[in-house]
């Protein structure tokens, strides 16, 4: 075997967010595990906040922790074992996020080469954009009138870049969350931009760690068998030079690496499996394989890819209006009925109040009942609780109707229910409803540069795209289930899931723990009976609902659209992100045989 096929890297991911845990750098640098530390740290709404930042100050708008928290306490480890660090915190300001570290590293002595990686940032170009006719990708809608970030999504080349350029320190702007691993895995296997297969497989690698320990056991569907949540470990991909890669967690840590934990987050967050579009590559999940190797040692394989689209998938983020949530708890007897009622009133008595001032309705309102399953629907288990929390909260074109409602909901403690305790911290403020808005702008029209030793250089970007949808070819449909089904036991007997969000789209991934189980489940979960389960989720009660099968885990993904309410910050629902999606329908009664049943009881 040649030194090239042989050869592994290791990739740690410390961030899945802007906000993870502190513990997660130093855990993977002090492992003595890892070759690159990456960190993902943007979403939609991230970039929208740094853009308003970015306003206010022309040297923010980055995840000003990375530099003066991460790198300024481990950049002289990270140096002496010579580990290369790739972070997106550049967010809507690489160049001076870039700077500020330079400047914590001389202060420090510490030689590290930083780069960063420019061009995402497509917000100054917005008349050119408008005069393409570009639309929203899923409903049609012209531009907005007044974006606060517009920004495409690049690839992996351009860290690739910067690494062979000597970098250090790779910072970009938004690129996929999976382009900061990937881009190690091009650099430091020579692959090129028609190498697809590989590519794919290096982007499933990203897929799988970026979000920190969601693969070594967060949100893990048996989370009572996930030990040591307080040291859990962060995520490693040893990835090959063919793209298969072993997903494990450093030495001495807690959490858990097993086929449910990696399977659950091959799923995460995910449409079409067999058409997952990334900058570089379309990848094909369909046929993934998923193996044991060990404790705490998964192997992953077998990924697909096609040509990548000639376009750039592109996030605006734009301001509609106003939003404020107010929380407030109750006790006693008939908590429920009392919160319920306490929010009604309120707004029964704002109707009055902007009505008097010529304010106009509000345009959404939203009441729950925390404790009381109101996010069930007519899943809700009867139940009689003494405590409960009001959830009551509003959209207005103005602030001031906000404002005043969350005035009138504090005159309850004397005016409504007895038990009414109060609020659950300080009280609520409006803030601005951002809508996200996703689009496909062309990729021969976005330049990328790498800046790196004081010099701006073009990156170049192989724009010629070639997807052809008709090069997939759908899996054939397993046998239907066989034996008298006589017998019902709840998802979560037969299987894992896992839910997210992309826009105003949720997803529930679903894995038969046995294969043997696969035929009853997709017999049970078909896209309609879906949908009725989780009708209560979407606008009127009816909504879209795809059905996308993935034999080589013997798994099935649900795409549910227009299912969150506008989703993120938009959204007025108590779960905006879908995230306990996949925790309802683990309760769907699924038909099996009587000897199904007794050997799960």
């Amino acid at each position: 075997m040649s030194q090239e096929k042989s050869k592994i890297i290791r990739i740690g991911c410390a961030s899945g967010f802007w906000g993870d845990s502190f513990t997660a750098a130093p855990q993977l640098v002090r492992s003595g595990q890892i070759d690159y530390l990456v960190f993902d740290y943007l979403a939609e709404i991230t970039m929208s906040i740094l853009a308003r930042q970015r306003e206010k100050d022309p040297n923010a708008g980055y995840a000003h922790d990375f530099v003066s928290v991460t790198m300024a306490s481990l950049a002289r480890e990270i140096a002496e074992r010579k580990i290369k660090v790739i972070a997106n915190a550049g967010g809507v300001n690489p160049k001076a996020c870039a700077a500020a570290l330079e400047a914590v590293l001389a202060k420090q002595g510490v030689a590290l080469k930083v780069a960063y990686v420019e061009g995402d940032d497509i917000l100054p170009r917005m008349e050119h954009w408008r005069a393409l006719g570009l639309t929203e990708m899923f409903t049609g809608e012209g531009l907005p009138e007044k974006p606060v970030s517009m920004n495409a999504y690049l690839g992996g080349f351009p860290v690739a870049a910067a690494l062979a350029r000597g970098a250090d320190v790779v910072i970009t702007g938004r690129c996929v969350d999976s382009a900061v691993t990937l881009g190690a895995c091009i650099h430091e296997f020579g692959w090129g931009p028609k190498d697809f297969d590989k590519l794919a497989g290096g982007s499933l690698a990203g897929h799988i760690v970026e979000c920190g320990a969601q693969a070594t056991g967060g949100i893990f569907t048996d989370w009572q068998d996930v030990p040591g949540w307080e040291n859990i470990g962060y995520a490693i991909a040893e990835v090959a030079a063919d793209g298969s890669f072993v997903t494990t967690k450093p030495e001495g840590t807690g959490g858990l690496v097993s086929v449910g934990t990696v399977g659950e987050q091959m799923l995460y967050e995910i449409g079409d499996p067999q058409a997952y579009m990334l900058p570089d590559v379309v990848c094909d999940f369909s046929q993934v394989t998923i193996t044991q190797e060990g404790k705490d040692r998964v192997r992953v394989a077998n990924a697909k890819g096609y040509a990548p689209t000639d376009t750039y998938k592109c996030s605006l983020t734009y301001e509609d209006g106003f939003r404020v949530t107010s929380m407030l708890s109750v006790n006693g007897i008939d908590a429920a009925a009392k919160a319920r009622r306490t929010g009604e009133a309120v707004l029964k008595r704002m109707e009055t109040l902007m009505r008097q001032r010529n304010w106009g309705n509000f345009t959404e309102t939203s009441i729950e009942v925390l404790g009381n399953e109101d996010s069930y629907g007519p899943h809700a288990h009867a139940i009689s609780t003494r405590e409960a929390i009001l959830k009551l909260a509003a959209k207005h074109p103005r602030k001031e109707p906000l404002d005043l409602m969350v005035r009138e909901i504090t005159s309850s403690g004397t005016s409504f229910s007895p038990g009414t305790t109060g609020y659950g911290g300080a009280r609520a403020k409006a803030s601005p409803v951002v809508r996200h808005f996703a689009l496909l702008v062309p990729k021969k029209d976005v330049s990328v540069t790498l800046h790196v030793d004081g010099k701006a250089e073009p990156v170049p970007i192989d724009v010629s795209g070639g997807f052809d949808a008709a090069a997939i070819h759908r899996p054939t449909a397993p046998a239907a289930a066989a034996g008298v089904l006589d017998h019902k036991v709840p998802l979560i007997k037969l299987a894992f899931a896992r839910s997210g969000d992309k826009g105003n789209n949720a997803n529930i991934g679903v894995m038969a723990r046995r294969r043997d189980y696969l035929p009853y489940i997709r017999s049970a979960l078909t896209a309609e009976a879906v949908g009725q389960w989780m009708a209560h989720k979407f606008e009127g009660g009816k909504g879209k609902v795809e059905r996308f099968d993935l034999p080589g885990i013997a798994g099935l993904n649900f795409l549910l659209h227009n299912a969150l309410g506008g989703g993120g910050i938009a959204s007025l629902s108590s779960d905006p992100q879908g995230k306990a999606f996949a925790q309802m329908l683990l309760e769907f009664p699924v038909p099996v045989t009587r000897e199904i049943a007794a050997a799960l009881t």
